[in-house]
């Protein structure tokens, strides 16, 4: 498997360079995009939500924030939140951009999934303005046995919409919408886990479902990131009839009881590798991932790949 663009951008000044195929990339964690007219937008974990522009998925311009300060109501959830929000997710629903993103603190379980919309997002179309939606689902130590953060919204085949999220604890899981799309609906005490290492602790975290040829594709991040050099973060995936589950790998083996086929590790030069999406832009699937240097002292960096699938309906890299 062979890199297929390599970015880099200065992280505190906003300089641009642009590299391909050398040892130089964008300094990123759980990257994720969307298109608005011919220009490709990535939303990342950052002070505000950090945001990149680009005209081709290789060149990349630094862009204002999604916030310049932090919604109030993220300060009282989140007691010592400062503004460094996580995991965002991008979509786009009846003439509106929907970003979903995550509130925590880090280890615990004290943590919430917000939501942001925008009519664009071209900085310089006077629509352009991100309206925070408050809090869509929150959970709590000791009360709930999941994590609310790393959102990925998904649809069905009639357009209902569902959010995926989890990390750790009891797994993935996956509620129901309300048609606004601000809310979860039901019980959120008993939700559908849709992967687990059935493991204590439970390293799995970052869903993301991608529909193709009949089935959803559950791909998740197992082991650990975030340790440098040290990170073991890997990718397995898992499909399904049904976006609620159950999720089986190659081997058939349901993805809540600990399976999943692998995608991708990590190797002599990228150390841990994870907390990808998949997207389709002009006809090609594309892999977005972030992954660790191990020749720049384990930084996370951004990776774009060309996702192929081979004859049994897998997900695969390019050799």
């Amino acid at each position: 498997m062979k890199p297929l663009f390599f970015l880099i951008v200065g992280w505190l000044c906003g300089s641009v360079a642009y590299a391909q195929g050398n040892d130089t990339a964008m300094r990123v964690h759980d990257p994720v995009i969307a298109k608005c007219g011919n220009t490709y937008y990535l939303f990342t974990t950052g002070r505000g939500i950090a945001v990149w522009s680009s005209p081709d998925l290789r060149q990349w311009r630094r862009e204002r924030p999604v916030f310049a300060d932090p919604p109030e109501w993220t300060l009282a959830a989140v007691p010592g939140f400062k503004g460094h929000f996580w995991a965002p997710d991008i979509s786009y629903h009846d003439g509106q951009y929907y970003l979903y993103y995550s509130v925590s603190a880090f280890g615990k379980n004290t943590s919430c999934i917000g939501l942001a919309t925008n009519m664009t997002l071209d900085p310089a179309d006077p629509r352009y303005r991100w309206v925070d939606r408050g809090k869509v689902i929150q959970s709590y130590p000791g009360v709930t046995d999941w994590n609310a953060i790393d959102p990925n919204l998904v649809e069905d085949d009639t357009g209902q919409a569902y959010l995926a999220f989890g990390s750790f604890w009891g797994g993935l899981k996956i509620a129901r919408l309300a048609a606004d799309r601000l809310k979860v609906s039901g019980d959120t005490l008993r939700l559908v886990t849709i992967a687990s290492r059935k493991t204590d602790p439970n390293p799995i975290e970052a869903p993301f479902i991608f529909k193709k040829s009949g089935y959803y594709y559950l791909f998740a991040s197992i082991d650990y990131c975030c340790k440098g050099v040290e990170s073991t973060y890997k990718m397995i995936v898992g499909r399904s009839r049904q976006v609620t589950g159950p999720y089986l790998d190659d081997t058939g083996k349901d993805l809540a009881e600990g399976g999943g086929k692998l995608l991708l590790a990590g190797d002599d030069r990228w150390m841990g590798v994870g907390h990808n999406a998949v997207y389709t832009f002009d006809g090609v699937d594309y892999l977005i991932f972030h992954g660790y240097d191990g020749q720049d002292n384990g930084m996370p960096k951004l990776r774009v790949e060309i996702l192929e699938w081979n004859t049994a309906g897998w997900p695969e890299l390019e050799d």
